[in-house]
């Protein structure tokens, strides 16, 4: 009988796990990426890798005149001689999140320690000059490149992180023209109700800039509500 007990209290702890780490996964998955197809809808611009003197400000003022809200994932290194655009994108109601400090994969992928070491280097920053600590994070390269070892160590730390579902491919084409991206934008968001659109605000991604009016006509045109995290 006690084994039976036993045996029954065991199987009832695991499911109560399994029930607890699907729900965790499915928290992380809903944030993560914004799929529910029921919702209205809605796309969420991000922009990685900023900020840049040459390609930020004038992704600032787009967003500015066509009344849009961003997420910006910066790189704190980036950002220590560039403080003044941090500072903007929060004055102007955009979200500042953690994408790293050093972007530099072999030294923030080698260890729990190490990526928990870059994202709170970074955060710090965003901390200095905003006055708020981020919870959101984005992997550099996506997720994809941490494996789970590296992203529980991210959400055990209260880090949410944001992988994308559409991009501009301003990452992957080489000297593209700015329609190039626009419709590389449109065609990767194809038949997605909520969409997590990845593109880029670094020195060389002025093409990303100039393609950016379009991309946000289209998607106004089309019923999509621009959200920020």
């Amino acid at each position: 009988m006690n084994r039976k007990f036993t045996a029954i209290c065991a199987a009832l702890l695991l499911l109560v796990a399994l029930s607890l780490q699907f729900a965790m996964r499915s928290a992380i998955s809903t944030f993560t990426f914004a799929l529910a197809d029921d919702q209205p809808k809605c796309i969420y611009l991000t922009f990685d890798d900023g900020p840049s003197d040459r390609v930020t400000p004038v992704i600032l003022d787009i967003l500015k005149e066509e009344g849009v809200k961003a997420t910006f994932f910066i790189v704190g290194e980036r950002a220590e001689t560039r403080k003044y655009l941090i500072k903007r994108e929060s004055d102007e109601g955009h979200t500042v999140a953690v994408h790293s400090y050093s972007h530099r994969y072999s030294d923030i992928y080698a260890s729990r320690e190490s990526i928990i070491d870059d994202i709170i280097k970074c955060n710090r920053l965003i901390y200095e000059v905003t006055g708020n600590f981020s919870t959101l994070y984005r992997f550099p390269g996506g997720s994809f490149f941490a494996g789970d070892r590296l992203k529980e160590a991210v959400t055990e730390k209260g880090f949410c992180y944001v992988d994308w579902n559409a991009s501009f491919r301003d990452a992957e084409f080489v000297n593209p023209e700015p329609q190039q991206l626009v419709e590389a934008a449109i065609e990767t968001a194809a038949g997605q109700n909520r969409v997590v659109m990845l593109a880029h605000d670094s020195t060389d991604k002025s093409a990303t800039a100039a393609a950016l009016r379009d991309v946000i006509a289209y998607f106004k045109k089309n019923g999509y509500e621009f959200r920020q995290f």
